[in-house]
């Protein structure tokens, strides 16, 4: 392939990106369109591996299908890293990033592998504690952030701490907001654990297994509280070391303002997370005030 053809398909890779995450994590899109330019491409690629992998579960017919795809990213992982083409955009799009940025294998497998160990997960296999869905929104949420500051060279560890609590409240609420969906495929139990389903009678046990109770409204309500309490923990944290974070890294770190939104709409809907304001517009908002939110915050240099 002569350079003006490797130039045109790197370019159609980035664009098949873009709109692979314009479509489907769209609260993110608009995030990164505050990024730096040189920062912004590997950004994207970055979010569009991240939306195979976390879709890969809910766009197949069956969970066999939804687990080979995230295998073969696991594999397509090794095949980048062993600079071997692979004929996918966004892998393309990654092999670029990566040779360009020097993205660590570690965050990319560990992201992957999360999902897999998710997928894998049997049906009344219920995580015993919140920590465990804290490691789980770190290992996929978190390493996003932290790769895309490695891909603007930002070393710092502040920026990373902070990633690491905006990452925890990001995936804990997005796994709060996903439970009525997760609750039609049958995959609800996965997301509330047994601590906190046990402290609002949700828990119940049956023979040698355990069973959430999802009708039990009122309970639900009280255990989605508790688990967003632990999220807002985790974006006060994050907000406390903003003195610390370098400038370059702010816009890095503006998936915080999508998390508050969340925050809010969860509280407005009374922590009810059935109700349909949820769904509406973006995280419960219009898109308008969900923009202007956010360009507030990064004209302002704040997260």
């Amino acid at each position: 392939m002569n350079s003006a053809s490797a130039s045109s398909s790197a370019k159609a890779a980035f664009s098949y990106c873009v709109q692979q995450v314009r479509s489907y994590d769209y609260h993110q899109y608009l995030c990164l369109l505050h990024l730096p330019a040189e920062m912004r491409r590997a950004a994207f690629a970055l979010r569009a591996f991240n939306v195979e992998t976390a879709r890969a579960m809910d766009v197949a017919s069956d969970p066999r299908i939804g687990l080979m795809r995230l295998l073969w990213w696991q594999e397509a992982i090794d095949k980048i890293f062993a600079h071997k083409v692979i004929e996918h955009p966004t892998a393309q799009a990654l092999s670029h990033v990566i040779s360009e940025h020097k993205i660590s294998k570690g965050w990319l497998k560990r992201s992957v592998e999360a999902r897999i160990n998710d997928a894998r997960r049997e049906e009344n296999d219920i995580p015993e504690t919140i920590g465990e869905l804290e490691k789980y929104a770190e290992d996929t949420a978190s390493t996003m952030l932290y790769m895309i500051l490695q891909a603007g060279s930002i070393s710092s560890t502040a920026a990373d701490h902070a990633a690491s609590h905006i990452g925890k409240a990001s995936g804990l609420l997005l796994l709060l907001k996903s439970l009525p969906y997760h609750a039609s495929r049958n995959r609800h139990i996965s997301y509330i654990p047994a601590d906190v389903a046990s402290n609002h009678g949700l828990l119940v046990k049956y023979k040698n297994q355990s069973e959430i109770q999802m009708d039990n409204r009122e309970g639900l309500s009280d255990a989605v509280f508790e688990m967003a309490s632990v999220a807002n923990v985790h974006l006060q944290k994050a907000r406390e070391l903003a003195g610390t974070v370098p400038t370059k890294a702010l816009p890095v770190l503006l998936p915080a303002v999508p998390a508050q939104v969340l925050l809010d709409s969860l509280r407005r809907a009374h922590f009810d997370v059935f109700d349909p304001r949820l769904a509406r517009g973006v995280l419960g908002i219009s898109p308008l005030w969900f923009q202007l939110k956010l360009k507030w915050h990064a004209w302002r240099r704040k997260y």
